[in-house]
């Protein structure tokens, strides 16, 4: 699967984004090195603070199927602008990616326009597992 068809998936879960709030639906896709695909999407709460961004939705739902590392690539998509994984869902792709030290590749597109980067480009000198003598 290429970072264009992850992105694609990534399109099609806005269509279950609960954004009432914001109107800013994303939606987010996981690439595994199986070939599994995980997904989520964003979920707004009327207090917002308790809100769920899609990426830590994908991350929770893959580690909630035992999914522990072999991440491979991260795709985030919206509809009006490009949204970039924000403090948060950055430091809780690192947590899955670093279990086995992988760098996902992290596709973003939204309003037309489109950043390929990498997680330790969005994160770097990232804390993790390692830093407390954890690994995969």
């Amino acid at each position: 699967m290429t970072n264009d068809d992850l992105l694609a998936v990534a399109q099609g879960a806005l269509a279950h984004a609960y954004a009432p709030y914001s109107r800013f639906r994303v939606g987010a896709a996981l690439l595994f090195a199986d070939g599994a695909v995980v997904t989520g999407t964003n979920v707004e709460n009327a207090s917002y603070g308790l809100s769920l961004c899609a990426e830590t939705v994908a991350v929770a739902r893959a580690l909630g199927e035992g999914r522990r590392g072999g991440l491979v690539s991260v795709a985030v998509a919206a509809e009006s602008a490009v949204p970039v994984p924000c403090g948060r869902c950055r430091q809780v792709l690192h947590e899955l990616a670093s279990l086995d030290g992988a760098d996902p590749a992290v596709t973003c597109a939204g309003g037309g326009d489109r950043r390929d980067l990498r997680l330790s480009a969005l994160l770097p000198e990232a804390f993790g597992p390692g830093h407390l003598g954890v690994t995969g």
